[in-house]
């Protein structure tokens, strides 16, 4: 079995508990779905569609719940891509280690009432540019993983 790889630098003093994540990644016109994240007094970030998985949920769920409520997309989980961690301060800064789990989804409708987080606002790049512009090592990591099975 190969070792999960771990991103992100450790601050002193934090202890950065676990904290497991889903997130997708979705083609459409050989774009991908990325989300852009605007906060009050905070530089805009982009990251792909996905967050953390409430108790007594599966991964798949979760990365369900989260595109809709970040995208307003309904999406189906198709494949397990891989698998990364990153040690991570959130804007409120709180630490986390997101364990993520990232999925090939395809989109299988639109639903603008399940779009509940109005900071966030999908965009569509390519693979490569997303790569480039992802604010988590571990994100522009499962990209390129994504992209070495064949991407679509």
């Amino acid at each position: 079995m190969r070792a999960v790889p771990q991103f992100g630098a450790r601050r002193a003093g934090l202890a950065y508990p676990d904290r497991p994540a889903a997130f997708g990644i979705a083609l459409r016109g050989g774009l991908i779905a990325v989300v852009e994240v605007e906060t009050p007094g905070q530089p805009t970030w982009r990251d792909l569609p996905g967050g953390g998985i409430d108790p007594g949920e599966s991964p798949e769920e979760a990365v369900i719940r989260e595109f809709g409520e970040e995208t307003g997309l309904i999406v189906d989980p198709r494949a397990f891509v891989e698998r990364a961690d990153q040690y991570f301060i959130n804007h409120e800064g709180q630490d986390f280690n997101v364990r993520g789990e990232f999925f090939r989804v395809s989109i299988t409708g639109e639903a603008a009432e399940l779009k509940i987080e109005d900071d966030h606002r999908l965009i569509w790049m390519s693979p490569l540019d997303a790569i480039a512009a992802m604010r988590r090592e571990a994100h522009s990591w499962a990209i390129a993983a994504w992209l070495r099975e064949g991407g679509g």
